[in-house]
């Protein structure tokens, strides 16, 4: 009765929680945020104060024997109402809807929950009972009821977790099928669960002894059921989290060759601040967008419409769609102005006249930055507008760029 077979289950919900705490933090106010936490501290909690341990320091300290059962029931009805709030929340609809479900579902098994500590207050347990007060008290008045209460509450909750997640997983697919078929298994397990303590119960009322199904079989398939089912509320969510990492690093990544053809001539290569490496992905992205920008903020003056036009001819005649072609004719701006930059230190272009017509060089609408970053490395039409020659009015372009 050392316990393990239950701290173990609750360290790794610890685990999970802790790592979970930082984004909670800076979510505080996403629902399902909230609903995974409460569900792994629930979850953790019922395994620990499970514990007969546990379970023997709480009847000792509060002087009352076996307070620890309806304490373990409350925690056990509280993390099923948590497991149906999160499903509710994760699937998401109208959200007045989804609150209302979500406060249906919290008042439900609220009143469980009194009715829980009500009928132990009722009944009398004097004998105390660490592993089997399930079979122990079954006949008792008042304790068979809460005991009957407590497994018709968690069956209920079982049940309608395997409908839910099972219908929605026929409808979606990826990461999110895989993690809600996980908790499908992980409630096969709770019901498991449940029925050998029903059996167990049941047997007890007819006179025959099963006691060993509830206080032996019962915890392992508990155990099992729990960290199955806490896999499969993390594993989308994680996967998700990796995936948008892995976009936004592949995003940063292509932007490269746009943001370093403008350093030579871009204000931030002298910028004194810099984020710091280890800032979030997300964060860097933004600095290295805002760095193109602040370049060909600098460039607008040197852009030059006819090669930008030249290059979307021979882009299309090349075979690519209109927006890649676009994505090319700027790309070959920027090159043949990153250039002429460069031929101008002092920069009188800037100082003529002509810089106050420099937007009109500018493309209308957004531009595709990781499209103009990619084509500035591997597009025949960018590599020629570098050469000399296609910077001159009436070069041979479109022949060059084939």
């Amino acid at each position: 009765m050392d316990g393990s077979s239950y701290y173990i289950p609750a360290a790794a919900m610890g685990v999970a929680l802790t790592v979970k705490a930082p984004a909670l933090i800076r979510s505080w106010r996403d629902p399902l945020l909230r609903a995974v936490c409460a569900l792994l501290s629930l979850a953790g909690l019922v395994f620990f104060f499970a514990a007969p341990p546990t379970i023997a320091k709480v009847n000792d300290v509060t002087g009352i024997t076996n307070v620890s059962a309806p304490l373990v029931y409350c925690l056990l009805s509280a993390f099923s109402a948590s497991c149906l709030v999160l499903v509710v929340n994760w699937r998401g609809g109208p959200p007045e809807e989804t609150r209302r479900t979500t406060r249906r579902i919290v008042a439900g098994y609220g009143v469980v929950v009194v009715a829980l500590i009500t009928l132990f207050l009722l009944g009398d347990a004097p004998v105390e009972r660490l592993v089997d007060f399930d079979t122990y008290y079954a006949r008792a008045p008042y304790m068979r009821e809460m005991i009957v209460l407590y497994l018709v509450a968690l069956t209920v909750a079982g049940v309608a977790m395997n409908f839910m997640c099972g219908r929605w997983a026929l409808q979606v697919r990826g990461w999110l099928r895989a993690g809600l078929l996980i908790i499908v298994i992980g409630y096969l397990f709770n019901l498991a669960y449940l029925t050998t303590k029903f059996t167990a119960v049941v047997a007890r009322w007819n006179g025959h002894d099963l006691d060993y199904l509830s206080s032996d079989a019962a915890p392992v398939l508990a155990s099992a059921g729990a960290q199955i089912s806490a896999v499969g509320f993390c594993l989308p969510l994680a996967c998700r989290r990796v995936g948008d990492s892995w976009n936004s690093w592949s995003t940063y990544r292509r932007l490269g060759p746009l943001w370093r053809e403008l350093r030579p001539v871009s204000a931030h290569a002298e910028r004194g601040v810099r984020i710091a490496w280890w800032s979030p992905v997300a964060l860097q992205v933004t600095q290295r967008e805002s760095d193109i920008h602040d370049g060909m903020l600098g460039l607008y003056p040197y852009f030059d419409t006819g090669v930008r036009s030249r290059a979307y001819d021979a882009a299309v005649a090349a075979g690519s769609d209109p927006a890649q072609a676009q994505a090319e004719a700027d790309a070959a701006m920027v090159a043949v102005a990153v250039r002429a930059r460069a031929a101008d230190p002092d920069g009188t272009v800037i100082s003529s006249a002509g810089a106050a017509n420099a937007l009109a060089a500018s493309p209308e609408g957004p531009r595709d930055l990781v499209r103009m970053s990619i084509a500035l490395r591997h597009s025949l039409v960018v590599a020629a507008a570098r050469e000399p020659a296609g910077t001159r009015p009436g070069s041979d372009f479109h022949e060059r760029t084939r």
